[in-house]
C-alpha cells in the first residue's frame, strides 16, 4: 500500500523558493564599521574625561595654594579686621574660580559630546545608505 507523503506540498514550496543575493562579508563589514565608530566615539569621551580630571586637579591645586598663602598671611598679621577682610576676599576669589572651573568643564564636556555625537551620526547615515544598498541588491 502506497501512501501519499503529507509533506510533499511543503517540500515543493521550499524547492521553488529562491534565496536573495546575500553577502555575509557585507554584513560583517557593516558590523565592523559600526564597532569602529563606537570605538572612536568612546575615545573622544575618554579623552574628555581625562581633560576634565586634569582641569579639576589643577583647579584644586590652585585653590589649596591660595588657601595656604592666605592662611599664612593671616597668621603673620593678627588683626581681626584685616583677617576678616582676607577671609572674605578668599571666599570671593574661590567662588569665582569655582564658577570659572565649572564653566570650563562644561565647555569641555559639551564639545566632546558633540564630537562623539557627530561620529555616531555620520556612521548612522552611512549605515542607512548601506542598508538601502543591501535592500536594493536583495530585491533585484
Amino acid at each position: 500500500m502506497v501512501t501519499k507523503n503529507p509533506y510533499a506540498d511543503y517540500m515543493k514550496a521550499f524547492s521553488d523558493y529562491k534565496t536573495p543575493n546575500f553577502d555575509f562579508n557585507q554584513v560583517l563589514n557593516f558590523g565592523r564599521r559600526n564597532a569602529e565608530a563606537f570605538s572612536a566615539a568612546s575615545s573622544v569621551i575618554a579623552e574628555s574625561a581625562q581633560a576634565v580630571s586634569r582641569h579639576q586637579a589643577e583647579s584644586v591645586r590652585t585653590n589649596v595654594e591660595q588657601l595656604l598663602k592666605t592662611a599664612k598671611e593671616m597668621m603673620v598679621n593678627g588683626s581681626p579686621e584685616i583677617n576678616t577682610t582676607k577671609q572674605a576676599e578668599l571666599a570671593k576669589s574661590m567662588f569665582e574660580a569655582s564658577l570659572n572651573s565649572l564653566r570650563n568643564v562644561s565647555e569641555i564636556v559639551t564639545k566632546s559630546s558633540f564630537q562623539a555625537f557627530d561620529v555616531i551620526n555620520k556612521r548612522t547615515a552611512e549605515g542607512l545608505e548601506e542598508i538601502s544598498a543591501f535592500a536594493s541588491k536583495a530585491a533585484a
